[in-house]
C-alpha cells in the first residue's frame, strides 16, 4: 500500500492508522506561528463508527488504503440487516442496517449501491446520488409569496421531510439528493 505524507490527506482518504480503518472526513492545514504546519485530520474508523481527531506533520507517513468498489443490488432487509447481491456472482452478502445512517429511508427494492470492500470485508454502502421520490403531503400554494425564493415543507412516501419549490404538489415524484437530502428537481 503506497504511503503518503501528512500534508496530502484529503477529505474521503481511506487511513491505515494505529492497526484500523479510518476515513478522513474533515482536513485543516494549520501554521502555528512557533513550530512547522500540520494537517488536523477529522477521521471515522469504518468497522465501528467512531471518531478520531489527529495531528499530522508533513514529515509523519501515513498508510493510504484503496478500496474496492463494487455494484450490488439491494434486495431485502431482515432482522436489522440489509441484504444485497452481487451483479457479477450473484453472490449476497449482509450488511448493517445503519450503514447508511440517515440516508437509510431512499433505500428502494432492487436499487443498485456501492459498496465498498478492503480485501473480502464490507465497510461501508454509498447510495445513488440522485433518488425519484412520491410526495405524500405538502401545504397548498400561498398566492403573492413570490418575493422571496420561498420553499415549503413536504412528506416523502419514505417517510423524509424535505423543502420543496411553491409549485410541486401532492402525488408529484420528484428527484432528491441524497448526499445533502434536498430536492434537485421535478421527476
Amino acid at each position: 500500500m503506497p504511503k503518503i505524507n501528512g500534508n496530502e490527506i484529503r477529505p474521503g482518504n481511506v487511513l491505515e492508522h494505529n492497526g484500523g480503518l479510518w476515513a478522513a472526513v474533515k482536513v485543516d492545514h494549520v501554521k502555528p506561528g512557533k513550530g512547522g504546519a500540520f494537517a488536523q485530520v477529522e477521521m471515522r474508523n469504518l468497522r465501528n463508527g467512531s471518531k478520531l481527531n489527529e495531528r499530522f506533520r508533513s514529515a509523519d507517513k501515513v498508510e493510504r488504503v484503496r478500496l474496492e468498489q463494487k455494484d450490488q443490488q439491494f434486495l431485502y432487509e431482515t432482522d436489522g440487516k440489509l441484504v444485497f447481491m452481487d451483479m457479477e456472482t450473484y453472490e449476497q452478502i449482509e450488511l448493517p442496517a445503519d450503514i447508511l445512517g440517515e440516508r437509510r429511508p431512499f433505500l428502494q427494492d432492487g436499487m443498485t449501491v456501492v459498496v465498498e470492500y478492503y480485501e473480502s470485508e464490507a465497510l461501508n454502502a454509498t447510495l445513488p446520488q440522485k433518488v425519484v421520490c412520491k410526495i405524500v403531503e405538502t401545504e397548498p400554494v400561498v398566492k403573492g409569496q413570490t418575493a422571496a425564493n420561498s420553499f415549503k415543507p413536504a412528506l416523502l412516501d419514505n417517510g423524509v421531510r424535505v423543502m420543496v419549490p411553491p409549485f410541486v404538489g401532492p402525488d408529484e415524484d420528484i428527484v432528491v439528493n441524497t448526499e445533502t437530502m434536498e430536492y434537485a428537481e421535478r421527476a
